[in-house]
This record gives structure tokens, sequence and C-alpha cells, in this order.
């Protein structure tokens, strides 16, 4: 059926796509048989070629099978970018395991859950993480511990001698130079990179296809813990096809990747897509303005997928005038809207049409993308390939008219399977719809008269900070470990440059009060969370406010803070 967004439709694509009916694995055996030579990764000036990524793969994965790992067992992967990620993550899925990707900004105390709820056994990690991740594994009860932890320096993927090397932030040195020693695994083993790969035994044979488990990535919510999107081979490669064909990519592609890859954007619609189409990946650990500017006139990049504020930041160097970005003919992004004027900049300096996308954990990144020659400015855009998008009034599950408000639900092969361990979890975010299995999304928006999505509000409570998302209930329940701490809640606050902050109302334990200041919080919530979770703003009160039937009255407080922007 003709939709009215079929009118802005890219002309040479399909409304939907049949992915192929293979395993994520083969989308890097295929690559790398067809251009073995090529470069795949390129990092601090080192290339990895199809063919080194392809072999590396294969030992580890046959080291991981060494060590007892089948399949459908979750192996936790928890790294900054780096070759190692690549390589570990088709490593566990030729091994017929399941990627369960980490936030390396993770500490302690949240990656227990990591390893207790997808019963991980092994963890594979880079040095400066693992201690971490000992520290969390070390304070389980006996039994629900990791029985092996695979680590890797940066250094294992690069000439620190080399001209790469040096072209590094001096920031950066102290932290990618450093040479850990492998901390302690109670009751298992560590185990460093080289002497993983150091193997003579044969992979497993490859048993897994589209219908099987490949990723389990954890996403939070309005209550509880974090998570386990449940996705197939299936719902991974038909968004890492889709995002790829999307995007005019092809094998002469130069990807800057530079968003993390153990988010789903990066892993599903720059690392999957790229090497489907055997693509070069210019990898970035971290965000840094002027190394990526660097990077792409040295390479040549062609593509970059980000978020606004990398975009916004890049243009604000003092050095941006050095760089040469002629190459880039595809940019884009999402987590955040595009500020206009920087929108609008892109276009009449470089032609650069800025492509927003939108997706969530759930729909294995793009549910919606911007058509790449008809974007929209502060748009969702249009349903992705294959997708079925429409806008539901919450509280009758009726669709609405055009420019009215509600739900975006979402249909799809993209679509997760559900919630790891969570039945009840998962029948909450599906309805019926036309026919159809719908996943709401909670995020309220609405459609206008050419088709394209728009968002305007979140029936979920969740704050968005350049990009990364916060949900108020994991940091209340991280915050409520300490000591002092009676009562908090978290709520967002304007930021010029993040968009949205994240503040925490807090009341005092009595026998604490005066005692510890608004600082002393927020550098210990900085030691016991992810930094992007750490409220920036603490601000101590008598009391919250609740209802009748004793529940903190969020939105009085979130209310509170709008009217004093």
């Amino acid at each position: 059926m003709q939709r009215p967004h079929h009118k802005f439709w890219p002309k040479r694509l399909p409304h939907s796509l049949r992915p192929p009916a293979t395993s994520l694995w083969d989308n890097l055996a295929i690559s790398a048989q067809r251009y073995p030579d090529k470069a795949a990764l390129v990092f601090f000036g080192q290339v990895l070629t199809y063919k080194d990524v392809q072999q590396q793969a294969e030992r580890l994965a046959a080291r991981l099978y060494t060590l007892g790992v089948r399949q459908g067992d979750r192996v936790m992967l928890d790294m900054q970018n780096c070759p190692q990620l690549v390589i570990a993550h088709f490593a566990i899925l030729r091994a017929n395991a399941v990627v369960v990707p980490v936030n390396p900004m993770n500490r302690a105390e949240e990656l227990k859950h990591y390893i207790t709820d997808p019963d991980a056994k092994v963890a594979i990690t880079t040095a400066d993480l693992a201690a971490e991740i000992a520290r969390a594994n070390n304070a389980l009860p006996e039994g629900q511990r990791l029985a092996h932890m695979i680590v890797t320096h940066f250094t294992d993927a690069f000439d620190v001698q080399g001209p790469g090397a040096q072209d590094m932030p001096a920031a950066w040195r102290d932290w990618l130079l450093a040479k850990h020693p492998l901390p302690a695994l109670e009751g298992g083993e560590t185990i460093g990179w080289q002497a993983a790969l150091d193997t003579m035994a044969a992979a497993p044979e490859l048993l897994v296809g589209p219908g099987d488990l490949a990723i389990l990535p954890y996403t939070s919510g309005t209550t509880g813990l974090p998570k386990g999107c449940m996705h197939l081979h299936a719902s991974i490669m038909h968004n890492a096809v889709s995002s790829s064909v999307w995007g005019n990519a092809t094998a002469e592609n130069v990807t800057l990747l530079v968003v993390p890859m153990f988010h789903i954007t990066g892993m599903v619609s720059v690392m999957h897509a790229s090497i489907y189409a055997s693509a070069t990946l210019v990898v970035m650990p971290r965000w840094d303005r002027d190394l990526a500017g660097r990077l792409i006139s040295q390479w040549k990049v062609t593509a970059w997928t980000n978020i606004p504020t990398m975009v916004i930041d890049l243009l604000g160097s003092p050095s941006f005038d050095q760089f040469d970005l002629s190459s880039l003919v595809h940019i884009g992004g999402g987590g955040a809207a595009m500020p206009q004027a920087v929108a609008q900049r892109l276009l009449e300096q470089f032609g650069l049409r800025y492509v927003e996308g939108y997706g969530l954990t759930e729909t294995a990144a793009p549910s919606h993308s911007n058509p790449p020659d008809d974007p929209k400015q502060q748009c969702l855009g249009i349903p992705f390939m294959s997708c079925d998008a429409r806008v539901i009034d919450p509280e009758t599950l009726h669709e609405v008219t055009t420019g009215e408000q509600g739900e975006i639900i979402v249909h799809g092969p993209m679509v997760f399977d559900g919630y790891w361990k969570r039945p009840d979890a998962t029948a909450g975010v599906f309805i019926e719809f036309a026919g159809k299995r719908f996943f709401r999304t909670g995020d309220l928006g609405y459609v206008d008269a050419d088709g394209y999505f728009f968002l305007t509000d979140r029936l979920k409570r969740m704050i968005n900070a350049s990009g990364f998302k916060v949900w108020p209930a994991e940091v209340e329940a991280l915050m409520f470990r300490h000591p002092a701490i009676q009562e908090a809640c978290i709520i967002s606050a304007r930021d010029s440059y993040r968009g949205e902050t994240v503040k925490a109302v807090v009341v005092l334990r009595a026998s604490h009060k005066g005692q510890v200041s608004e600082q002393d919080i927020i550098d210990w919530c900085r030691a016991n969370m992810a930094v992007y979770k750490v409220p920036r703003i603490v601000q101590f009160a008598d009391a919250l406010p609740k209802s009748g039937s004793g529940k903190v009255m969020w939105r009085t407080l979130q209310e509170a803070e709008a009217r004093t922007d």
C-alpha cells in the first residue's frame, strides 16, 4: 500500500528488503574472500586487512571453544572502540555464541548485572577495564562468577613507534600506552590477548543462522535493572544490509567509526553495515575533534555517522581551516536533533545534507531515517526499509490523525525478539495492531502530511544527554547505596551543550546533614556509575513530593525544573 512518505522514497531502492539467509559471521567471511588484502580496519596508522580480521577472529573463536563456549552461550564484550572489539565480536559469533555488549563506562556495581543476568562465563575486555570487571566478579557468590577473562592492551593493535601513534592526542597517551597487570579472577583465569590467539585448534563448525540469537544488548527502562534485548542474526542482518544500501555504501567506502560499537547504532549501522559492504573502517577509541578532522583528511573518509554534538565540536575547532572534509559524501546520525543552523552550514559550506535517523536498542538501531536526498531537519525521518510505523493514542490504541501527537509504534524484521528472561516486560511492550505485532516505543510524536515522523515527548521517563540515554530509575537505585542518602529523585535539566543533563534532588539522612556536600555526592556517583549517568547538579531538599500512595511525584519536580529554565 502506498503511504505518503513513499513519494520521497529513494527511487533506486525497494520499499522492503530481503536480507541474506546467512549468519552475521558470513558477512565478514565473504568480504575476506572477495577482498582479502583490502583495509578493513585502520587504527592509529595500523592497517588490518579483511584477511587479517577473519583469521584472528577464527583463532579467537577456536580459543573460546576450548574454554567451553558452546552454541547459544553468552559472552560479555566490554571495550572502547578498537580493532580487538571487532575481532572479538565476530569471534563470538563464529563460536556460535551470543555477544553481550557492555558500556565500558560502567563501574563494578553496574557490571555485576552484566555477568549474572546473561549467565556469562567468559568476558573479553581491554586492560584498562579488566580490574573493574574483576572487582565486580570477585564480589559475586561462587557459581555466578566468570570462568575466564580474555584481556587485550590497546597496543596489541598498533605500532607504538609508528607515525599513526605519534598523531594521537597527548591526553590519551597514558591511557592507550599503559601496560596494566592482568588482574586475578577469583575462581577463574585471566588470559592475555596474544596467548588467546596463539592456538592451533580449529574453530568449531558454524551452526548458527538467521533464527538464532546473536546479540544481547542491554537497555534500561523506567523501573529496575537493565534488560537484555534478544536480537537474532536476522534482525541485525536486516538493518546492517538496509543501512548499507540506504547510505549508498560500496566497497570503496571509507567510514569514520567514532560512535561507540557497544551501542546499537555503532554496532549495526556502522560496524556491521560496513563489514557487509566490504568498506574500510577508520577507528577512533573515543571522540577528539582535531583527531577526527585529521583522520577525515588523511584517509579521505566518505561516510561519517555521529551524534550532532560531535559535528558542532568539530566545526568549532580552532584548527578547522586545516582540515579537508571534501571527501565526505554522507553524514548523519541521531540521538539528538541537529540544530538547524549547523545543518544549514553543512549544506552551504560542504554541500552535505545531514541525515537524521531514529531507532532504539529494541529495533536494532534505525526504524526511521530521512531519505538522503530529501531530509527534513529536526526530523526522525520516514519508516525505514521493511518497516511499518504508526502513531496511536496511547490510551485507546487507535491511530491518530496527521499532525496529532501520539505514541510511535513499529513493526518490521528489525524489531527484537523480546527481553531476556523477562516475558512480563516483553508482553508489556507489544500490541496487536492492524493484524500485526507492533512494538511500543514509548516515544511521543506525530506524522506530517508528507509522512515524516517528528519526536515531541516521551511516555517513558528518560534523559537524553548528548545522545546517551540515562534512565532515572537506574541512577536512583545506585544512589540509594550511598550511606548518606535517604531518598533521591533524578530529573533532567537543560544544558546548552548536552541538550539535557542529569540532576539529582536528594534528601539526606538526618545523621549526615551538614556532613556531606553536593560535590561529595557527585564525586561518589562518579566512582560508582558510568560517567554519563553521574548527576551534574545535586540539589538538597528536606522532602520529596509524594502521592497519596507514597510514590515520589517526579513529574512535579521535573515541571518545577522546567519553570526555572
